[in-house]
């Protein structure tokens, strides 16, 4: 089963990987909480100075331009998340979060598995993109072509430094004669062949995608707003990609918090906000969903200048397809609720790919996630 949106277009999936750890306790402020006052010293948000949703929570002042999409119930929070035994590397919980496996280590990436169930023949090697340095690790899965953007989408492609159109073509001439799928080679080069050929074909499509948009949305100059630009040009060229993966770092501010952790979710929120300013006048708006993560959270005293790894964190959605509003319990900052110092997740994240996956994607959850988990209700019926 595939999921669509109204009319005939598919839904589309944006995920925006805030790298680092996102500190929850100042995005999302527990302003009248006293305890949060107590544990964090030096490093809080002022109860005056919180965008209030409601008697308990608030936004971070820096996360006002999100609060008209809260209010339209068009962003829902997802409080509380995380997975059991949490580990505060973050190379080995960002692995869990792209594997969607806590208990071992994973071989193919959640977003990868989507990717091959969306396009089970690799007919499109568009399906996924990449906006960032590299292949993150959520996308990989053997067999299926994503292709990755690391740079200006106007300039991508192999060898677009070259304006000599015979020098180009001969280049990729080269490259195919390398990587084009020789009778009797081995697995490893065979796989190397799909993957260049797939990099050939999916360049040139990708480098059309500027020349074919407009809008009245003008973007910030920051890295993920450029990012989310290119995600829109992309989106908006009708390339039939579903699934959009980009990231914004790092949150990893165990000194000068409230400058670095400032400046990071205003970006954030200003970017998150064009790029859905941007979907809706596009007509848009009810076939794509943001899904915005961390690897973990942050411990909940501070440090005097900034906070440390931690776990509990939160996750955040947003679109015209969502049901806005709080998921999932705000973990307790007492001390007895407390894990080792850190918030206690109540709710596995494999929960909310569950949701996106079988409520958004239209796709099947447990054979991606190899086991059943909670859904939760944040997408419309």
């Amino acid at each position: 089963m595939m999921a669509t949106g109204n009319g005939t277009r598919k839904r589309s999936l944006v995920v925006v990987q805030l790298s680092g750890g996102n500190d929850v306790l100042n995005t999302i402020v527990p302003y009248t909480d006293g305890l949060y006052h107590d544990f964090r010293q030096s490093v809080k948000v002022e109860a005056d100075k919180v965008i209030k949703l409601d008697d308990r929570f608030g936004f971070n002042p820096r996360l006002a331009p999100l609060k008209g999409l809260w209010d339209e119930g068009k962003m829902a929070i997802i409080n509380g998340i995380g997975y059991p035994s949490p580990n505060r590397s973050h190379f080995r919980s960002m692995d869990i979060w792209h594997t969607a496996e806590p208990a071992k280590i994973g071989n193919d990436g959640w977003l990868g598995r989507a990717i091959r169930d969306l396009d089970p023949r690799g007919e499109n090697v568009l399906t996924g993109v990449n906006f960032g340095k590299g292949l993150p690790r959520v996308l990989s899965c053997s067999g299926v072509p994503v292709a990755s953007v690391g740079g200006n989408l106007e300039t991508y492609g192999l060898f677009p430094d070259k304006q000599d159109e015979w020098l180009r073509k001969y280049a990729l001439d080269c490259f195919s004669e390398m990587y084009g799928g020789v009778d009797g080679r081995d697995a490893v080069l065979s796989f190397l062949g799909q993957t260049g050929t797939s990099a050939l074909r999916g360049a040139d499509i990708l480098r059309t995608a500027p020349s074919k948009y407009t809008s009245s949305v003008e973007y910030g100059s920051d890295p993920l707003a450029q990012s989310l630009k290119n995600v829109a040009q992309v989106m908006f060229a009708g390339f039939g990609t579903r699934i959009y993966y980009t990231q914004q770092g790092s949150y990893d501010t165990h000194a000068d918090q409230a400058n670095t952790h400032g400046k990071l979710i205003t970006h954030a929120a200003a970017a998150i906000r064009d790029f859905l300013d941007d979907v809706r006048e596009h007509g848009m708006e009810d076939e794509v969903l943001v899904f915005a993560f961390s690897e973990f959270g942050r411990r909940v005293k501070d440090n005097g200048d900034g906070t440390d790894h931690g776990s509990g964190g939160s996750a955040f959605i947003f679109g015209g397809g969502v049901k806005g509003g709080m998921y999932g319990e705000y973990p307790s900052l007492r001390l007895e609720d407390q894990l080792d110092g850190d918030l206690h997740f109540n709710n596995d994240f494999r929960s909310t790919y569950a949701t996106i996956l079988e409520q958004w994607l239209g796709l099947d959850s447990k054979t991606n996630l190899a086991g059943t988990f909670e859904q939760f209700d944040f997408v419309r019926k």
